[in-house]
């Protein structure tokens, strides 16, 4: 008879931990590999060269810029980040829970 890992959890808690781990282990390789994705796709910053060439930087695409293709890509790599940071939370701590030779 197995005794469960943390005292006063049932065992099944306890015995799922390392599919919980495989579980955050596969998001976090998706998330990071979104992530990597997106930032390849984000087009280059132009914002220092207004100055040199003396163009008016206040167009209708930098007032804009936040409903354009860059405004919700910076935006998709934001929320992918904190989705990361998160798992990664989670993942350390289920290994602090429960570790891994145990």
């Amino acid at each position: 008879m197995k005794r469960a890992f943390l005292p006063g959890v049932a065992n099944w808690i306890s015995e799922s931990f390392p599919t919980i781990r495989l579980v955050l282990l596969i998001l976090m390789v998706v998330l990071a590999l979104a992530m990597i994705l997106v930032v390849l796709f984000q087009p280059s910053s132009d914002d220092g060269m207004g100055a040199i060439s003396g163009q008016v930087s206040d167009t209708f695409y930098t007032k804009n810029k936040g409903r354009s293709l860059e405004g919700i890509m910076k935006r998709l790599t934001i929320v992918l980040a904190i989705c990361l940071f998160v798992v990664s939370v989670l993942f350390f701590i289920t290994i602090v829970i429960y570790p891994v030779g145990a």
